[in-house]
């Protein structure tokens, strides 16, 4: 009996033991808990404190600046008004009490003019406006006890012929204060050279201790006011403000050697302080007002009082703590099973994260590169970019060349994000698509907006811009719909565009083309509106102006310079403001190729097939004449009389009869051959391809196609310009005898 006694007790005293233990161990679990939350929560408030006091800086500075510039404003509408009355001194009395009488932060006011201008008047003239209560006080204050040549809103004026604010002084004989003072120069008879003396408004500085203490977050703070060099303008007027507080800030402030750091918007600076007179930790935040006159605005907070409503609810969870452990079990589980939930999240939002930066890195690849898309050639260079306002966005646009044509567009998908993105990608291919098979601008819109058209049950549209470079003539064919215009840069103008619906709104819409010559290098500038449509921290828009600018300030630079000029040129507008559209641009750089030709000769068929004969003895006299081998003149001569068959068998319908232009035009290293023909439009780069596989002997004249065409010379190009087609056969060639002249 008495060791299950004893056993029952050194159970129970186990129990105890480990019962002591669990709460010996909640109880430190519990106060690291607090201390995380206090500390958490200590920051959030640092940081809440942080912004609020920067922009309590930021407003007040504004309603200085406002104060200032309306003073400043006041006298300048009234320059004209002095101006006038020039020649009558007594007249300057009235013109300095209506001054004053207009704005009701002006302390006084009035004009200093320059030694015996007004010889009757004494050799110092100065009528002077002081408010008092309800009038205002006029009186020429000038005399032996005041020499106002020896004040800066004089001196400096006339010295330098321009607009000050002076540094606060106290003015005994005008506004009887301490006031600051904006003068501007008087001019004789409107000559800006001559100077007569200065034209000033008194500011009293009463009022910006008002303003700068009318609203605290704590009974505590307050603001100060320092010129740039650290003197006190205005200091609030409550007996509860240590005066060795102030001081002790002031210096901190003017000591470059004492720690200081600045906000996460790098806008305001701030200094940790600890009071000389009772010890209270506190912080110090300022910040320089922009523009003149350049004052610093400082606001003061008191840790006691920032934390004090922490420090509260610190005590009151310690109190709670010791009535915690009742339900500890019950915390324990929850907690537990929200951070099971919590790392659910986070691990669900970091597939989220990893999804949409594979999206956004096959978003980029999608785009095409200009070292892929366009060969090593001298006459077009083009560069783009797109920068999504997220991490996929809506914007596009596509560039490459084929039948020496530059192909490109540029386009802006509604909406944003990963919807945009799907639209994009899909309206990227069916352009490539489109234009590998029609070189007609307003048919490849025509197809992408029957494509966007179908189907299309969330109503997003896309404005596009697409166009079609002909690089041997310059000729640029383009159709616009509702996309931003782009711009010429070497002209500074917009291209002349039509605008027409964006694609994917009404299925029958019809597109209208345009075109214009670039017979001279051009770049054209191509963008989305999220460029002209940045905004900055004032909501104003980028704009065209600013656009223009950009690009007129170092016209020959390279086209990717551009864009990384432009993209610097937004992030200082915006001031690093969050982006929030779309921003894309491309930039086509051309060039038209001016080489001396050491060929030049040209033959003039019928449209008879019987001549072909004539054409080959045409050819091979060229090919002889270069110096080309023969393997590659046979080469030549079959794609030139295929090229010349095809003209004669579909621009001439059968019985009509008609001329055929062959040019050859030759530099050291690329042999052109030129087919002109006058017959109906004929694209013949859209014959479909027949059978290769037979030999020349049993090949009919003209079966070959355009592929074989393609398929022997380096570049083929189809334009109809006026009532003729054109042809272009290139085919480059090196003979270095011929580039020596030997």
């Amino acid at each position: 009996m008495k060791t299950d006694k004893t056993s029952s007790v050194k159970t129970h005293k186990s129990h105890l033991n480990k019962s002591l233990w669990i709460i010996i161990i909640a109880a430190v679990l519990l106060e690291l808990l607090s201390a995380v939350q206090y500390y958490s929560t200590r920051k959030l408030l640092s940081d809440e404190l942080e912004k609020r006091e920067e922009m309590g800086l930021r407003m007040k500075a504004i309603v200085i600046k406002n104060t200032l510039n309306s003073a400043k404003n006041t006298l300048l509408d009234h320059v004209w008004d002095m101006q006038r009355n020039l020649e009558e001194p007594d007249s300057m009395f009235g013109v300095a009490k209506w001054l004053v009488r207009m704005n009701s932060t002006v302390k006084g006011g009035g004009m200093a003019f320059i030694p015996d201008y007004y010889p009757q008047k004494g050799k110092l003239f100065e009528p002077y406006a002081r408010r008092s209560d309800s009038t205002v006080l006029v009186k020429q204050i000038a005399g032996e006890n005041h020499d106002y040549t020896q004040r800066e809103f004089y001196y400096s004026v006339v010295s330098s012929n321009k607009s000050v604010w002076t540094e606060p002084y106290e003015d005994k004989e005008g506004a009887g204060t301490m006031v600051t003072t904006y003068s501007t120069p008087i001019h004789k008879n409107g000559n800006d050279d001559k100077i007569a003396g200065a034209f000033f408004i008194d500011l009293s500085l009463d009022w910006l201790s008002d303003t700068l203490n009318s609203h605290q977050s704590y009974p505590s703070s307050f603001n100060l006011l320092l010129t740039e060099g650290g003197k006190i303008l205005s200091r609030p007027a409550d007996s509860h403000i240590k005066s060795n507080d102030v001081e002790q800030i002031v210096a901190a402030i003017n000591d470059s050697t004492i720690e200081r750091h600045s906000s996460k918007s790098s806008k305001i600076k701030i200094i940790r302080f600890e009071s000389e007179n009772d010890g209270a930790d506190g912080s110090i935040f300022y910040a320089n007002m922009k523009g003149k006159p350049h004052w610093q605005i400082v606001a003061v907070s008191y840790n006691e009082e920032v934390y004090a409503p922490l420090l509260r609810l610190r005590v009151m969870m310690m109190m709670v703590m010791l009535a915690a452990f009742g339900i500890l079990g019950f915390i324990i589980h929850r907690f537990a099973r929200n951070a099971q939930k919590l790392g659910m999240a986070n691990l669900k939002q970091e597939r989220i994260n990893s999804e949409l930066s594979i999206a956004s890195h096959i978003q980029q690849t999608m785009l095409p590169n200009a070292q892929d898309e366009i060969p090593d050639r001298p006459d077009i260079h083009v560069s783009g970019i797109l920068l999504p306002a997220k991490e996929v966005g809506g914007d596009l646009y596509s560039f490459f060349i084929r039948d020496e044509k530059l192909f490109f567009c540029i386009g802006d998908v509604s909406g944003k994000g990963v919807p945009s993105a799907l639209v994009m990608s899909v309206t990227q291919a069916l352009f490539r698509n489109a234009a590998n098979q029609d070189s007609s601008p307003a048919h490849i819109m025509q197809t992408l907006n029957t494509s966007s058209c179908r189907n299309n049950t969330t109503n997003m549209f896309v404005t596009l811009f697409i166009g079609v470079l002909d690089l041997p003539s310059g000729r640029l064919r383009y159709c616009n719909a509702g996309h931003e215009v782009p711009v010429i840069q070497e002209s500074r103008s917009f291209l002349d565009v039509q605008p027409n619906l964006p694609i994917g709104v009404f299925e029958d819409f019809h597109y209208v083309q345009q075109e214009t010559l670039f017979d001279k290098p051009t770049t054209l500038f191509l963008y989305t509106d999220g460029l002209t449509e940045a905004k900055n921290q004032q909501r104003k828009l980028f704009g065209n102006e600013r656009l223009i600018k950009v690009l007129d300030d170092n016209p020959s630079e390279s086209t990717s310079d551009i864009l990384q000029r432009m993209i610097e040129a937004v992030r200082i507008f915006t001031e690093d403001t969050e982006q929030s559209d779309d921003l894309t641009m491309l930039v086509i750089r051309y060039t038209p190729l001016a080489q001396e030709n050491i060929l030049k000769e040209e033959l003039t068929l019928n449209n008879d097939i019987r001549q072909i004969p004539e054409l080959n003895k045409f050819v091979d006299s060229v090919a002889v004449r270069l110096k080309i081998e023969k393997p590659m003149a046979q080469s030549i001569k079959l794609a030139v009389e295929e090229a010349v068959v095809n003209a004669m068998n579909y621009a001439y319908p059968m019985g009509t009869n008609g001329e055929i232009s062959v040019r050859a035009i030759a530099d050291c290293q690329l042999l052109r051959f030129i087919i002109t023909d006058k017959g109906k439009a004929f694209d013949p780069t859209q014959i479909k391809k027949t059978d290769t596989t037979l030999n020349t002997e049993e090949r009919p004249i003209g079966g070959l196609g355009i592929l074989l065409v393609r398929e022997l010379m380096d570049s083929v190009n189809y334009e109809r310009i006026g009532d003729c087609n054109i042809l272009t056969l290139g085919k480059q060639y090196n003979n270095e005898q011929l580039a020596t002249g030997n």
